[in-house]
């Protein structure tokens, strides 16, 4: 799978959705450094937060084939400055989290992740664990073969 890292807020849902990727139960578990698991990078969200700690996020960012930016439909405002994926050489995807929650906004949070300058979006609920699969699909290399794919023999 091509190795993704996940870049959002506090309590976007980044670590639910490692969870959820890696077959998990969800649970809360408060990230407070970088995690690095076989294809996914979770990072703390008081890095994307932090001008100074940002930094640090370009540069975990060339460790990924792709970049997930990621913004909870249930936001109130975006942390993301417009057009500001043409800043990382990595292909960047936008993630829209929570739309499970009954003051979801998807819609609005996708058009923010547009204007910072993503061309896909996914919208998933670690919860219900819908969309999920499209980003396992998305991130699935050309000729691999996923555990559910496989046949019985």
């Amino acid at each position: 799978m091509k190795k993704i890292i996940l870049i959002g807020r506090s309590e976007c849902g980044k670590t639910s959705l490692t969870q959820v990727l890696k077959g998990e139960k969800v649970t809360y578990d408060k990230t407070q450094y970088i995690n690095h698991y076989d294809v996914i990078i979770d990072t703390p969200g008081e890095y994307a937060e932090n001008k100074i700690l940002g930094r640090a996020l370009a540069l975990y960012a060339y460790e990924a084939d792709i970049v997930g930016l990621l913004i909870s439909a249930t936001e109130p405002y975006s942390l993301y400055p417009p057009c500001i994926t043409c800043m990382v050489n990595r292909e960047v995807i936008g993630i829209v989290t929570q739309i499970d929650q009954p003051d979801a906004n998807p819609v609005l949070a996708e058009s923010w992740l547009r204007e910072a300058g993503c061309e896909t979006i996914f919208y998933i609920s670690s919860v219900t664990g819908e969309g999920i699969w499209r980003i396992l699909d998305y991130l699935k290399e050309e000729g691999e073969v996923m555990p559910w794919e496989e046949k019985e023999t």
